[in-house]
């Protein structure tokens, strides 16, 4: 296995341990939000990340103010995100939720498209659709009851936003000297500062004092496997992989999520999964595998800016 293709398959991997453990974080977060409200705990999640990775930001120095513009962009893109799904799954089901929230497998490849020009091909067509599929029938298929309420229209922007910030995160990791460490630390920053801003004016009563260490000593083991494993390095992986593979590709590695969360559930929570789940989660691990094993060779694409790319598919 050459060099390049050594590199590809690392990158799959860690995309697929951030489904795993972003899948597993639906539990960690249920359990520290009974100590702390929504918007605090993602302030104190993305606050201590950024923290930790703020020397990072010492890479950024040089950039320009275009580069900058852009780093700040994706930011504000993830702090739409998670905004929008957490208020989002508080106004809707949450099989409503877990099935909108997945069409970002969906929506895409079509943003590449019309804003990288980058066509999907013929296989992740197919691993698309057996995606959709699948999550379908892991948030309970024929259970799904959809009345346009402002729930599901928030989690339809969340994923959509989603599509847009890995693609706006592609973009913007082919620029060179900006490191992923760098570009993390700086999303972070900006989601904490927001989530702080909205908790201390639309929402006072989401910003109580911390729960001591000593006596809530669970509430800061999730905290900590949230902010080193579900932020830290989630948000890294993703920046680094972005930047050898396609937004498409990324998306649909990262789309396993909902298997892994309903695997998560069944084994440490306790959680009885039906037959027809299992056959949803089958489906979105198919997708997975095609979309890494089927074609794991370079492809020089011509972007709308007229530059030659070279993605791995």
């Amino acid at each position: 296995m050459s060099s390049p293709a050594r590199l590809l398959l690392l990158s799959d991997l860690m995309l697929l341990a951030v489904a795993a453990v972003w899948g597993s974080s639906y539990g960690v977060v249920k359990s520290a939000l009974a100590f702390y409200p929504v918007l605090g705990l993602l302030t104190l999640r993305f606050g201590l990340t950024f923290v930790l990775l703020s020397p990072a930001l010492r890479s950024l120095r040089g950039a320009g103010a275009r580069p900058l513009g852009g780093v700040f962009g994706t930011g504000v893109l993830l702090l739409g995100i998670f905004v929008c799904e957490t208020f989002g799954v508080l106004l809707t089901s949450a099989a409503n939720a877990a099935f909108l929230i997945s069409l970002c497998v969906m929506i895409t490849p079509w943003v590449e498209w019309l804003w990288l020009g980058r066509r999907p091909t013929r296989v992740e067509g197919a691993a698309v659709l057996l995606s959709l599929a699948g999550a379908w029938l892991l948030a309970g298929g024929g259970r799904l009851a959809f009345l346009l309420n402002a729930g599901d229209g928030l989690i339809l922007l969340a994923a959509l936003l989603r599509a847009v910030n890995v693609c706006a995160t592609r973009r913007l990791m082919q620029r060179p000297g900006l490191s992923p460490l760098a570009l993390t630390a700086a999303q972070s920053g900006v989601v904490a500062a927001g989530c702080a801003a909205l908790a201390w004016t639309a929402a006072p009563p989401n910003w109580p004092p911390l729960p001591s260490l000593a006596g809530h000593a669970a509430f800061w083991a999730c905290v900590l496997y949230l902010v080193l494993a579900c932020t830290l390095f989630a948000f890294f992986a993703q920046n680094h992989a972005v930047r050898r593979s396609s937004p498409t590709r990324v998306a649909l590695l990262m789309g396993s999520e909902p298997a892994f969360g309903a695997l998560f559930a069944c084994l440490w929570l306790g959680e009885r999964i039906s037959a027809a789940s299992w056959a949803g989660g089958g489906l979105i691990v198919a997708a997975s595998l095609l979309a890494t094993v089927v074609r794991r060779t370079p492809r020089a694409v011509r972007s709308k800016s007229g530059s030659i790319e070279t993605i791995y598919m």
